[in-house]
């Protein structure tokens, strides 16, 4: 028997694009931001209680090294006896952090945790390789971590080791998913994007992050049109149907939820937005990233005794339009119309260590302003995985 695990509070920054907004905040702070929000937010909660904190960042390689959970959890002015662990499933470790966190609650090892995710692409440091030798007279190559492979290992096939873009040409191919389909679909993330900031549907979640002037997310294109994504270039193919406005952007952000029992919730006294029912994973070949999430979506519900029509909503991460419809294509009993009700990554932005969490955190806020409901967040991860949640309100 386990115990249940309730998603009490949910907070995210507003998403930034590469080199804008956010660009000038360390991805430490961006954490210490939204972990410090939770606490400030809930005037009941004692921070002597988290039991620990888990945070998913993809890079590691800059000012999110040194466990950046950790940092957060100083940063923010916790008490020094909190914990803090940094998980990385590259763009899931987000969602990998809440899944961790929600894991340990319901076995009993905690009471009350804090996950989330952080990233910083826009500050995303260059690496460089020790020479094997000293002194080498060769030039040296720089890597830029911001996104995708580098320093390959040869031992790995060349096919695994295609970029994130090339591999979403070929799923488009094999599922025969044209241009068209493609931009129409991120012209409607845009539009659902900006009906819901106009709503006032992010409200409760979106949190402004101090000396910065951003106060939503700012890729998204209210006014972008089929016709404009149409005169845009191919990014990775000269005759491909991928480009950069039926993609996600590279951005900045973080995300942070407080998940707890229910001795946590009387003690904090709050209601909670959420359960968490069930969890999924799953692997594919690398270059099939885009399809990860279709096994662990089955398995989150197989293990929550639900299928498709007992969904109210579902937020599947946007990577690229292709890659969504592609795993849709998998699930004919699924209700496009639930998908992303408001806007994806393609239009708000895909920090990658952040997004799994925001989905989620999104997921649960959502539930709550329906009233309740069941709900599914799932998401593709580069090098061929996958990861899904499963919340009940």
């Amino acid at each position: 028997m386990t115990n249940p695990v309730f998603v009490l509070d949910a907070v995210r920054t507003p998403i930034g694009r590469y080199a804008g907004g956010l660009a000038d905040v360390r991805p430490d702070d961006l954490a210490a931001h939204v972990v410090g929000e939770l606490v400030h937010r809930n005037p009941g909660l004692d921070p002597t209680r988290v039991d620990d904190v888990v945070f998913g960042a993809a890079n590691g390689a800059g000012e999110d090294n040194r466990n950046v959970a950790r940092m957060a959890v100083l940063l923010a002015g916790l008490p020094s006896s909190v914990p803090g662990v940094t998980v990385n499933r590259l763009c899931g470790s987000g969602m990998e952090a809440v899944m961790a966190a929600s894991r340990t609650i319901a076995t009993g090892e905690a009471s009350l945790c804090v996950a989330g995710g952080v990233e910083s692409m826009s500050r995303a440091p260059w690496v460089m390789p020790k020479p094997e030798r000293g002194f080498p007279r060769e030039s040296q190559t720089l890597h830029s971590t911001t996104l995708g492979w580098r320093m390959v290992n040869p031992a790995m096939p060349p096919e695994w080791t295609v970029s994130l873009g090339e591999a979403t040409e070929a799923l488009a191919g094999e599922y025969g998913i044209s241009r068209a389909a493609q931009d129409a679909f991120a012209v409607g993330s845009h539009r659902r994007a900006a009906a819901a900031w106009a709503a006032g549907e992010f409200a409760e979640e979106v949190v402004a992050v101090p000396g910065c002037d951003l106060d939503r997310d700012e890729s998204v294109r209210p006014d972008t049109s089929v016709e404009a994504l149409a005169a845009l270039r191919p990014a990775f193919r000269p005759d491909g149907s991928v480009t950069a406005g039926n993609s996600s952007p590279l951005n900045d952000g973080a995300a942070a939820l407080l998940l707890g029992d229910r001795d946590a919730a009387r003690s904090i006294g709050v209601e909670p937005l959420a359960q968490v029912v069930s969890r999924g994973v799953a692997a594919v070949e690398p270059q099939l990233f885009g399809i990860g999430p279709v096994r662990a979506a089955e398995q989150a519900l197989a293990r929550a005794g639900l299928g498709w029509a007992d969904l109210d909503v579902v937020e599947l991460n946007e990577a690229f339009a292709a890659q969504v419809l592609a795993c849709l294509a998998h699930w004919p009993d699924l209700d496009p119309e639930i998908v992303n009700p408001r806007g994806g990554a393609v239009a708000l932005g895909h920090p990658l260590g952040a997004s799994g969490a925001r989905i989620v955190a999104s997921l649960a806020w959502q539930l709550r302003r329906r009233g309740g409901g069941r709900g599914l967040a799932a998401l593709c991860i580069g090098v061929g995985q996958g990861l899904a949640v499963v919340l009940e309100a």
